[in-house]
């Protein structure tokens, strides 16, 4: 720790901030896609579809 010089407690600490930050970002955007695919789940299986999959069957 002495290598950081005087201010080392300081560095370690914004670095540990900014790994449980990146971290928790990290798990909230795969939450978040995990229910937006649950989600999308739902309105497919109410007969909800994407309006680019309608294009692709009436070109069919």
């Amino acid at each position: 720790m002495t290598a950081l010089g005087p201010h080392a407690a300081f560095i370690v600490a914004a670095y540990a901030v900014a790994a449980l930050v990146i971290v928790a970002l990290i798990l909230w955007v795969l939450a978040d896609h995990r229910t937006q695919r649950r989600l999308l789940a739902d309105l497919e299986a109410r007969g909800i579809t994407r309006r680019s999959e309608r294009r692709r069957t009436e070109a069919a």
